[in-house]
Protein backbone atom coordinates (compact mmCIF):
# COMPACT_ATOMS: atom_id res chain seq x y z
CA UNK A 1 0.00 0.00 0.00
CA UNK A 2 1.48 3.32 -1.03
CA UNK A 3 0.19 6.28 0.95
CA UNK A 4 -0.74 9.61 -0.57
CA UNK A 5 1.02 12.74 0.69
CA UNK A 6 -1.62 12.81 3.44
CA UNK A 7 -1.13 9.19 4.49
CA UNK A 8 1.74 7.95 6.64
CA UNK A 9 2.30 4.64 8.43
CA UNK A 10 2.59 5.43 12.14
CA UNK A 11 4.41 2.96 14.39
CA UNK A 12 4.55 3.15 18.19
CA UNK A 13 7.28 1.10 19.85
CA UNK A 14 6.54 0.23 23.47
CA UNK A 15 8.09 -1.92 26.12
CA UNK A 16 5.47 -4.65 25.67
CA UNK A 17 4.01 -4.08 22.22
CA UNK A 18 4.78 -2.52 18.83
CA UNK A 19 1.69 -1.08 17.15
CA UNK A 20 1.07 0.42 13.75
CA UNK A 21 -1.68 1.89 11.58
CA UNK A 22 -2.07 4.04 8.49
CA UNK A 23 -2.89 7.62 9.46
CA UNK A 24 -4.43 10.52 7.56
CA UNK A 25 -2.19 13.26 8.92
CA UNK A 26 -4.54 16.06 7.85
CA UNK A 27 -7.36 14.78 10.08
CA UNK A 28 -5.48 12.74 12.68
CA UNK A 29 -7.63 9.71 11.88
CA UNK A 30 -6.38 6.14 11.72
CA UNK A 31 -7.67 4.89 8.36
CA UNK A 32 -6.69 1.26 8.88
CA UNK A 33 -7.10 -1.26 11.64
CA UNK A 34 -4.32 -1.21 14.22
CA UNK A 35 -1.79 -4.02 13.91
CA UNK A 36 0.13 -5.11 17.01
CA UNK A 37 3.13 -7.38 17.59
CA UNK A 38 4.66 -8.19 20.97
CA UNK A 39 7.94 -6.41 21.65
CA UNK A 40 10.73 -8.97 21.24
CA UNK A 41 12.70 -10.18 24.24
CA UNK A 42 15.45 -9.13 24.27
CA UNK A 43 14.56 -5.96 22.37
CA UNK A 44 17.81 -5.65 20.43
CA UNK A 45 18.14 -3.34 17.41
CA UNK A 46 18.03 -6.29 15.02
CA UNK A 47 14.95 -7.78 16.68
CA UNK A 48 13.14 -4.43 16.69
CA UNK A 49 13.95 -3.87 13.03
CA UNK A 50 12.49 -7.27 12.17
CA UNK A 51 9.20 -6.43 13.92
CA UNK A 52 9.00 -2.98 12.33
CA UNK A 53 9.46 -4.71 8.98
CA UNK A 54 6.64 -7.10 9.91
CA UNK A 55 4.35 -4.16 10.70
CA UNK A 56 5.16 -2.45 7.38
CA UNK A 57 4.71 -5.71 5.47
CA UNK A 58 1.30 -6.20 7.09
CA UNK A 59 0.11 -3.05 5.32
CA UNK A 60 2.10 -3.75 2.13
CA UNK A 61 3.52 -0.31 2.82
CA UNK A 62 5.83 1.54 0.43
CA UNK A 63 5.38 5.15 1.59
CA UNK A 64 6.79 7.15 4.50
CA UNK A 65 6.94 5.82 8.05
CA UNK A 66 6.85 7.73 11.32
CA UNK A 67 8.06 5.87 14.39
CA UNK A 68 7.82 6.70 18.09
CA UNK A 69 10.62 5.22 20.20
CA UNK A 70 10.74 4.91 24.03
CA UNK A 71 13.89 6.91 24.66
CA UNK A 72 15.72 10.11 23.85
CA UNK A 73 16.02 10.54 20.08
CA UNK A 74 18.27 13.11 18.41
CA UNK A 75 18.38 13.28 14.62
CA UNK A 76 17.26 9.66 14.34
CA UNK A 77 19.83 8.32 16.83
CA UNK A 78 18.65 6.74 20.09
CA UNK A 79 20.54 8.02 23.15
CA UNK A 80 18.62 6.21 25.91
CA UNK A 81 16.49 3.06 26.05
CA UNK A 82 15.47 2.41 29.66
CA UNK A 83 12.85 -0.23 28.86
CA UNK A 84 14.56 -1.93 25.92
CA UNK A 85 17.89 -3.70 25.44
CA UNK A 86 20.93 -1.57 26.29
CA UNK A 87 22.40 -2.36 22.87
CA UNK A 88 19.85 0.10 21.41
CA UNK A 89 21.78 3.08 22.78
CA UNK A 90 23.77 4.89 20.12
CA UNK A 91 22.03 3.23 17.16
CA UNK A 92 20.84 5.32 14.19
CA UNK A 93 17.41 3.68 14.21
CA UNK A 94 15.91 5.83 11.48
CA UNK A 95 18.43 4.37 9.02
CA UNK A 96 18.13 0.85 10.46
CA UNK A 97 14.33 0.84 10.08
CA UNK A 98 14.52 2.43 6.63
CA UNK A 99 16.87 -0.33 5.51
CA UNK A 100 14.61 -3.04 6.99
CA UNK A 101 11.40 -1.70 5.42
CA UNK A 102 12.69 -0.02 2.29
CA UNK A 103 10.73 3.07 3.35
CA UNK A 104 11.90 6.53 4.47
CA UNK A 105 11.56 6.55 8.27
CA UNK A 106 11.37 9.43 10.72
CA UNK A 107 12.09 8.69 14.39
CA UNK A 108 11.17 10.64 17.54
CA UNK A 109 10.51 10.05 21.23
CA UNK A 110 7.27 8.12 21.73
CA UNK A 111 5.79 10.47 24.34
CA UNK A 112 6.63 13.45 22.14
CA UNK A 113 4.75 11.70 19.34
CA UNK A 114 1.71 11.15 21.54
CA UNK A 115 1.87 14.76 22.66
CA UNK A 116 1.96 16.09 19.11
CA UNK A 117 -1.26 14.24 18.30
CA UNK A 118 -3.02 15.22 21.52
CA UNK A 119 -2.12 18.90 21.17
CA UNK A 120 -3.30 19.01 17.57
CA UNK A 121 -6.40 16.83 17.64
CA UNK A 122 -7.10 15.99 21.29
CA UNK A 123 -7.62 17.61 24.68
CA UNK A 124 -4.59 19.87 24.36
CA UNK A 125 -5.90 21.66 21.28
CA UNK A 126 -5.84 25.46 21.62
CA UNK A 127 -4.43 25.23 25.17
CA UNK A 128 -2.06 28.06 26.02
CA UNK A 129 0.60 28.01 28.71
CA UNK A 130 2.46 24.94 29.95
CA UNK A 131 1.04 21.49 29.21
CA UNK A 132 2.65 18.24 30.33
CA UNK A 133 1.56 14.97 28.77
CA UNK A 134 2.37 11.79 30.68
CA UNK A 135 2.09 8.43 28.93
CA UNK A 136 1.50 5.69 31.48
CA UNK A 137 2.56 2.21 30.44
CA UNK A 138 5.70 0.09 30.81
CA UNK A 139 7.39 3.32 31.89
CA UNK A 140 6.34 6.94 32.30
CA UNK A 141 6.91 8.97 29.17
CA UNK A 142 6.48 12.74 29.13
CA UNK A 143 6.07 15.54 26.62
CA UNK A 144 6.30 19.24 27.46
CA UNK A 145 4.54 21.94 25.45
CA UNK A 146 4.78 25.71 25.97
CA UNK A 147 2.07 27.61 24.12
CA UNK A 148 1.72 24.65 21.80
CA UNK A 149 5.44 24.32 21.05
CA UNK A 150 7.14 21.02 21.88
CA UNK A 151 10.26 20.89 24.06
CA UNK A 152 11.57 17.47 22.95
CA UNK A 153 13.04 14.58 24.91
CA UNK A 154 12.07 15.70 28.41
CA UNK A 155 12.06 12.21 30.03
CA UNK A 156 10.44 13.40 33.28
CA UNK A 157 9.55 9.80 34.06
CA UNK A 158 13.07 9.55 35.47
CA UNK A 159 12.81 12.28 38.08
CA UNK A 160 13.84 11.18 41.58
CA UNK A 161 10.98 11.31 44.09
CA UNK A 162 11.44 12.24 47.73
CA UNK A 163 11.37 8.54 48.64
CA UNK A 164 14.50 8.25 46.48
CA UNK A 165 12.64 6.22 43.89
CA UNK A 166 12.83 6.90 40.16
CA UNK A 167 9.37 8.03 39.08
CA UNK A 168 8.64 5.25 36.60
CA UNK A 169 10.14 2.59 38.87
CA UNK A 170 7.59 3.61 41.50
CA UNK A 171 4.47 4.60 39.57
CA UNK A 172 4.43 3.14 36.05
CA UNK A 173 1.51 0.90 35.10
CA UNK A 174 3.95 -2.01 34.78
CA UNK A 175 4.74 -1.58 38.48
CA UNK A 176 1.02 -1.74 39.31
CA UNK A 177 0.74 -5.00 37.40
CA UNK A 178 3.95 -6.55 38.71
CA UNK A 179 3.19 -5.72 42.35
CA UNK A 180 -0.54 -6.48 41.92
CA UNK A 181 -1.53 -3.12 43.36
CA UNK A 182 -5.17 -2.09 43.47
CA UNK A 183 -6.10 0.92 41.34
CA UNK A 184 -6.59 2.87 44.59
CA UNK A 185 -3.13 2.03 45.94
CA UNK A 186 -1.46 2.62 42.60
CA UNK A 187 -3.41 5.85 42.16
CA UNK A 188 -1.92 7.14 45.42
CA UNK A 189 1.56 6.39 44.11
CA UNK A 190 0.84 8.01 40.79
CA UNK A 191 -0.56 11.07 42.53
CA UNK A 192 2.72 11.38 44.44
CA UNK A 193 4.58 11.36 41.15
CA UNK A 194 2.25 13.93 39.56
CA UNK A 195 2.51 16.21 42.57
CA UNK A 196 6.32 16.16 42.36
CA UNK A 197 6.08 16.90 38.65
CA UNK A 198 3.73 19.79 39.39
CA UNK A 199 6.19 21.28 41.87
CA UNK A 200 8.91 21.28 39.22
CA UNK A 201 6.98 22.91 36.37
CA UNK A 202 3.64 24.25 37.65
CA UNK A 203 1.88 23.29 34.42
CA UNK A 204 -1.52 24.68 33.48
CA UNK A 205 -2.71 21.22 32.43
CA UNK A 206 -1.60 17.60 32.71
CA UNK A 207 -2.91 15.12 30.14
CA UNK A 208 -2.57 11.37 30.70
CA UNK A 209 -2.02 9.02 27.77
CA UNK A 210 -0.87 5.44 27.33
CA UNK A 211 -2.66 2.25 28.27
CA UNK A 212 -3.62 3.33 31.80
CA UNK A 213 -5.44 6.40 30.48
CA UNK A 214 -8.32 4.12 29.50
CA UNK A 215 -8.81 3.34 33.21
CA UNK A 216 -8.77 6.95 34.40
CA UNK A 217 -12.08 6.65 36.24
CA UNK A 218 -10.62 3.88 38.40
CA UNK A 219 -7.94 6.07 39.95
CA UNK A 220 -8.96 9.71 39.43
CA UNK A 221 -10.39 9.96 42.95
CA UNK A 222 -6.85 9.47 44.31
CA UNK A 223 -5.44 12.46 42.45
CA UNK A 224 -4.82 15.58 44.52
CA UNK A 225 -2.46 17.40 42.16
CA UNK A 226 -3.39 21.12 42.19
CA UNK A 227 -3.49 21.49 38.41
CA UNK A 228 -6.22 19.89 36.22
CA UNK A 229 -5.45 16.28 35.24
CA UNK A 230 -7.47 14.76 32.39
CA UNK A 231 -7.18 11.67 30.17
CA UNK A 232 -6.06 12.05 26.58
CA UNK A 233 -8.86 12.19 24.04
CA UNK A 234 -6.87 9.90 21.75
CA UNK A 235 -5.97 7.52 24.60
CA UNK A 236 -3.30 5.02 23.52
CA UNK A 237 -3.83 5.76 19.80
CA UNK A 238 -1.98 9.06 20.19
CA UNK A 239 1.51 7.55 19.79
CA UNK A 240 0.69 6.07 16.39
CA UNK A 241 -1.06 9.21 15.15
CA UNK A 242 1.60 11.61 16.38
CA UNK A 243 4.46 9.52 14.97
CA UNK A 244 2.83 9.80 11.56
CA UNK A 245 2.15 13.52 11.97
CA UNK A 246 5.80 14.24 12.79
CA UNK A 247 7.02 12.98 9.42
CA UNK A 248 8.24 15.82 7.20
CA UNK A 249 6.08 15.99 4.09
CA UNK A 250 7.92 17.62 1.22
Amino acid sequence: MEGSTQQVLGIDIGGTGIKGAVVDITTGEMISARFRVATPKPATPEALAKVVQEVADNFHWTGKIGCGFPGVVQHGKVLTAANLDKSCVGVQFDKLFAKATGCPTNLLNDADAAGIAEMQFGNGKNTAGVVVIVTVGTGLGTALFINGQLVPNTEFGHIILDNRKVGEKYAADSVRQKQKLSWKDWGTRFDHYLTQLYKLFYPDLIILGGGASKEFNRFKSQLTCPTPVIPAALLNKAGIIGAAMAVPIA
